[in-house]
């Protein structure tokens, strides 16, 4: 109990000691003040003997209330000799107690200073130690220090090597030398030497056999490996990346056959020469072909503009050449219609010459117009088409333009966001810009250049009929004459 409490409880005693007093008192005073109506209101003419029988009994009542009061004190004092008995023994027992727990934290201190004092002997035992083996070691430790580091280049090749895949766990013993503090054992240099050699041979070699594969859904198969030294490694389905010591196919595969040479390779008999392919750079090219968009992903990069240049490219080349190709069929009737003598109304100069026939009789300045119009009849339908053509080879330029424009702003407004620290942030605006561009040139050249045979099979197909329709007139003027 805290000195605190036993204050608190000391004065609580003595309040009570108080109020029983108090109590006691007005008790006293309460039968005093009883007492002196009784006598008062007796008459003058009563004896002293009945005085004496009246007050006889409010005498005992205070002795009683004067008992009373002292058996409740000297109870109140016993209660209270014993509370500050038991106080001193228990502020006794708390003393006792503290001095125990002093001794304990004491004893304590003395130990951990005595262990700190172990410890720094042990720490001087163990520099002195160290300095003795490095003394000892001389050469030798300087020597097991090359070997050391030459196991964890080679442990840090072997984890991408394709090699790897076809002997697993070659670098658990190279991991356990490279990180001990301790002088590598014979067996450990014996195996760091057969490493390197095992590398250096098994890179000239072309090797077939089983190992797993990571598909493209990420399920883990058995399958048969070509792998030709530690530059590539296939299957009859393409080409296989090492990714923390397991094969996994590419994402995409090389185009241009270098799927269908590395098929050649695996099916392979064994007799005569096969041509493959390899990765000089151990995996590194391979690597960027996944990183190269496909065609699809670059069209996509255009965005919305680049999907309106390709559906205007689209609709121009196929009217384009279909407005070729009709000519072309005109031009050949045309031609054919100049060997024959008999009109045919299936092509432009068949029907000016059914114009001529109809008109023979007429005179020469009539015969001229009705064949001027008639070949004026004919040039429109030569031409439809064209000027679209035309006019859609020179908007798509102006749309790549205009994706230029809005991916030149997209890039401006992520450097204003997120300044210029990481390219990639401004990678799509410049790719729009970019691939617009391209994409509107694209389309404008196969537009002009159609165009162009377009309008010169119209041209020649034109000119023929106003070379006919001159030579008709001509010929009307003779037979006149």
């Amino acid at each position: 109990m805290s000195p605190v409490n036993k204050k608190d409880e000391r004065i609580a005693s003595m309040q009570h000691l108080k109020n029983i007093s108090m109590s006691a008192l007005l008790a006293l005073a309460g039968l005093l003040a009883f007492g002196s109506p009784a006598v008062a209101q007796d008459e003058p003419q009563a004896s002293e003997n009945q005085g004496a029988q009246a007050t006889e009994p409010a005498a005992r009542t205070i002795q009683e209330v004067l008992d009373a009061v002292r058996a409740e004190r000297r109870a109140v004092s016993e209660a209270n000799r014993q509370r500050e008995a038991r106080f001193r023994r228990e502020e006794t027992n708390q003393e006792a107690e503290l001095n125990r727990i002093e001794r304990e934290v004491a004893d304590a201190e003395a130990e951990a200073s005595r262990l700190e004092a172990l410890r720094n002997e042990l720490d001087r035992e163990l520099e002195e130690l160290r300095a003795q083996l490095a003394e000892r070691q001389g050469e030798f430790g300087e020597l097991f220090g090359v070997a050391r580091a030459a196991a964890a280049d080679l442990n840090e090749q072997l984890n991408d090597s394709l090699i790897s895949t076809q002997f697993p766990n070659r670098g658990e013993v190279l991991t356990r030398m490279a990180r001990a503090s301790s002088l590598p054992t014979i067996e450990e240099l014996e195996a760091l030497w057969y490493t390197m050699l095992q590398e250096a041979g098994e890179q000239g070699k072309v090797v077939r056999y089983d190992a797993p594969v990571i598909t493209g859904d990420n399920r883990s198969d058995a399958e048969t490996v070509v792998r030709i030294g530690s530059f590539s490694a296939f299957t009859d389905d393409g080409f296989l990346i090492p990714r923390d010591g397991t094969l996994r196919y590419l994402v995409r595969q090389p185009s241009g056959g270098a799927v269908g040479a590395a098929s050649d390779v695996f099916n392979h008999d064994g007799q005569g020469v096969v041509e493959g392919l390899i990765d000089p750079s151990l995996g590194t090219l391979l690597g960027l072909v996944v990183e190269t968009p496909t065609f699809g992903e670059r069209v996509a990069q255009g965005g919305g503009i680049g999907y309106a240049i390709i559906v205007v490219a689209t609709f121009g080349v196929l009217l384009a050449l279909y407005r070729w190709a009709m000519l072309i069929a005109v031009e050949r009737k045309v031609s054919a219609q100049r060997k024959s003598s008999t009109p045919s109304a299936d092509n432009p100069l068949g029907r000016v010459m059914i114009a001529y026939n109809e008109n023979k009789g007429s005179d020469l300045e009539t015969l001229q117009m009705r064949l001027d119009d008639a070949v004026l009849k004919e040039l429109p339908k030569l031409e439809a088409g064209l000027n679209v053509v035309k006019v859609l080879a020179a908007v798509a330029p102006l749309m790549g333009l205009l994706g230029t424009v809005i991916g030149m702003i997209v890039t401006f407004q992520a450097i204003t966001l997120f300044g210029t620290g990481d390219p990639k942030l401004m990678a799509g605006g410049i790719s729009q810009a970019l691939v617009t561009t391209v994409q509107g040139l694209m389309a404008a050249i196969p537009l002009l250049l159609l165009h162009a045979f377009a309008s010169g099979a119209s041209r020649r197909v034109s000119q023929i009929l106003e070379e006919q329709s001159v030579s008709l007139v001509a010929e009307s003027a003779e037979k006149a004459n």
